[in-house]
């Protein structure tokens, strides 16, 4: 009977998180399809269909180029991320000395460091090597705060690697490189996602460094073009929660489309 009753209980608090959750998307949603004159509660769907908050969220700002830019930025971000994430977390999972595990936790604390508290001698540092307004500068940037979470989503899963793996291949005439690239790299599939997921929702979400790294009007992300929605003179709250919508939909169709990998890449670095 008291199983039975955490059971629901813990059931109830799940629904209640995701009512919490869902409640503001909702909103977006019902504000996103009214008429600019159609002043009725946000909480109800108006009783008529039109499209026009995403007709004139299209036009009045260039969502293409801010979409092409999300891209080129997440697809830099997810590719760096990767690459040097497995690659530093390999000798941290694999050597356990003092100063690998000094280093560890080094990385592990940078991931509660609040990127605001760097942002001046950042920019200073952007400034130096002409990095403003460019998209390998920003690419840099975001990847550098993304490597922590990166490496310790890596290193806890390549530890559950057993290490006979890389000793055989390496009887076999591997060495140190060709074994991480041939036999453990292809194994942190689950991982791999799972970090795709993190750092290009990051990337594609990114405001405050786009607003300080992106200053032409061509090289701004989705969430600098949104903000011109909004200002202390007009506010367009339909074309705003259009273009909310617009932004949000690549990345729920990927969560969608790779949620078991997602999960698995969590799980399985969890176990040690």
């Amino acid at each position: 009977m008291r199983e039975k009753k955490k059971y629901i209980g813990s059931r109830i608090l799940i629904i209640l998180l995701g009512f919490i959750y869902l409640v503001p998307f909702y909103i977006l949603v019902v504000m996103s399809l009214k008429r600019q004159n159609d002043y009725t509660s946000k909480w109800l769907l108006p009783n008529y269909f039109t499209l026009e908050n995403y007709i004139n969220a299209w036009n009045s700002a260039n969502i293409p180029r801010a979409l092409t830019n999300n891209l080129i930025i997440m697809v830099g971000v997810v590719c760096l991320s990767v690459f040097i994430g497995a690659m530093a977390s390999y000798p941290l999972a694999r050597r356990k000395t003092k100063i690998n595990n000094t280093i560890y936790a080094v990385i592990i604390s940078l991931i509660v460091l609040p990127s605001i508290s760097i942002s001046a001698n950042l920019y200073k540092v952007m400034i130096d090597i002409k990095a403003i307004d460019t998209y390998w500068g920003i690419i840099l940037v975001i990847t550098a705060f993304s490597l922590p979470m990166v490496i310790f989503l890596y290193t806890g899963f390549i530890s559950t690697i057993p290490r006979e793996l890389e000793e055989a291949a390496m009887i076999d005439g591997c060495n140190r490189f060709t074994a991480f690239f041939r036999i453990i790299l292809p194994l942190l599939k689950s991982s791999t996602i799972t970090v795709v997921i993190f750092t290009g929702q990051a990337a594609w979400n990114d405001y405050a460094f786009a607003l300080l790294y992106l200053q032409s009007p061509e090289k701004q992300n989705m969430t600098l073009t949104i903000s011109t929605f909004f200002s202390e003179y007009h506010l367009e709250l339909g074309w705003m929660s259009a273009g909310c919508i617009i932004n949000a939909l690549p990345l729920i169709i990927v969560f969608f489309c790779c949620q078991k990998y997602f999960i698995r890449g969590l799980t399985d670095g969890a176990v040690k």
